[in-house]
């Protein structure tokens, strides 16, 4: 899952007027990945290219105990909870924050095979979908651009600014599944994650501050 991780966010944006900006329940969504190839540089935690691991994705995610456990998943929610609701006084906001945050880890245990965990250890879990494309690429692409037709129903940006959005997932999501291989894992894998992440955020505060409250 990529850009499909957005896709809680921009409902959460559409359903709640009390939900956080949309750049921060952009960064909320996948915050998980922020920090996985933050340790990534680190050598905290660990994954190597490995061409044919599934269909879709050839990441071995092997070793990934503190960002991509269930455990460390609602660690990170509870922080954002406890952030937004001690710093900006937003125990509401933050409660939807968190969900946001929480909802990396079930949408991730759709489509990775077995390398997420519940504590850090194993069992290793996930249901595979990155092996059946024609359910993961209609199940991505359909329920990220479900969630942006609500977000602009409810919320009514600039349809300019929904464009420059939809075209930023669109592409980082075609060199996601057809781009090239890298051979191997350098500190440029995590530059690049980086920027992508960055630029869908960049995006996503932009079309934000042409929008209004839902109803």
């Amino acid at each position: 899952m990529f850009i499909g991780h957005w896709a809680p966010a921009l409902a959460a944006a559409a359903t709640s007027r009390k939900a956080p900006p949309l750049a921060l329940l952009f960064v909320g969504a996948q915050l998980i990945d922020w920090a996985f190839f933050g340790l990534l540089l680190l050598g905290w935690e660990h994954m190597r290219f490995s061409p044919g691991i599934s269909v879709m994705n050839p990441m071995d995610l092997y070793d990934m105990p503190y960002t991509h456990s269930l455990l460390g998943a609602a660690l990170f929610a509870g922080a954002i909870w406890a952030l937004r609701a001690l710093v900006v006084r937003d125990p509401v906001g933050g409660l939807i924050g968190g969900a946001v945050v929480l909802s990396h880890w079930f949408l991730d245990l759709l489509v990775h095979v077995p390398d997420l965990t519940l504590v850090g250890s194993p069992p290793k879990l996930g249901l595979g979908l990155w092996n059946h494309p024609w359910i993961e690429m209609p199940l991505e692409l359909g329920i990220t651009f479900g969630a942006l037709w609500l977000y602009v129903r409810a919320c009514r940006p600039a349809m300019g600014r929904v464009v420059v959005l939809a075209g930023v997932l669109l592409a980082l999501q075609g060199i996601n599944w057809f781009g090239p291989v890298e051979p191997e894992v350098t500190a440029g894998t995590s530059i690049t994650a980086f920027f992508a992440y960055g630029l869908a955020t960049l995006a996503a505060w932009w079309m934000g501050k042409s929008a209004a409250k839902p109803a």
